[in-house]
């Protein structure tokens, strides 16, 4: 079985260094076309997919909708539980933002910040469904930077822990009850999208 991770396309506040977390933002009209990029390039390749299936959140559903729409493969339901980690206050702040409100330290408080280890349970109630359920597909998931980023070191620790960008791919395996990295925050199909 493999499983693929795809952040969504960008969002004006992705652009903006605003952060999402849970709030519902739309993709803007770079976010289509790096969706639409990520799509061509999977439909060039030998086809590994067998569904896709995203977040609720729309920047991720859209994301998702053009490549099971380009791939001309089934889109499963949404899952809340492929969310983007709950932010609390810092929602709709930037660095700028949080750093006058709540000083250099922000990071320390509590604002409300989902947890890493709840994020990660999270996530892999999900994958754990899979690789029961539908062991014999593999399964496209689009998401969110963060939760994406916890999911992946949750699934496979080897993996660097770094910055996931809007459109990154990675792709990990299934071998005898371990998960493999085959391709991590792989953004080549970028290259050619315009700003």
């Amino acid at each position: 079985m493999f499983i693929g991770l795809v952040r969504h396309g960008e969002t004006n506040w992705n652009a903006g260094g605003i952060l999402q977390g849970q709030t519902d933002i739309p993709l803007n009209e770079t976010g289509m076309r790096q969706a639409e990029a990520l799509a061509g390039r999977l439909s060039s390749e030998e086809n590994l997919w067998d569904a896709v299936m995203s977040s609720d959140l729309l920047r991720a559903r859209v994301t998702a909708e053009v490549i099971a729409k380009k791939l001309d493969l089934p889109l499963l339901d949404p899952d809340i539980r492929l969310r983007e980690r709950s932010f609390g206050k810092l929602e709709g702040t930037t660095e700028a933002q949080r750093v006058a409100k709540w000083g250099a330290d922000w990071r320390t408080l509590q604002l409300g910040a989902e947890s890493d280890d709840d994020m990660r349970a999270r996530g892999m109630s999900v994958i754990s469904e899979l690789a029961e359920r539908d062991a014999d597909r593999n399964i496209l998931i689009v998401s969110h930077g963060s939760f994406i980023a916890q999911l992946l070191q949750a699934m496979c620790s080897v993996i660097p822990d770094q910055r996931l960008g809007n459109l990154s791919y990675s792709i990990l395996s299934l071998n005898d009850g371990q998960w493999v990295p085959v391709l991590h925050n792989c953004t080549k199909h970028l290259d050619t999208v315009q700003r």
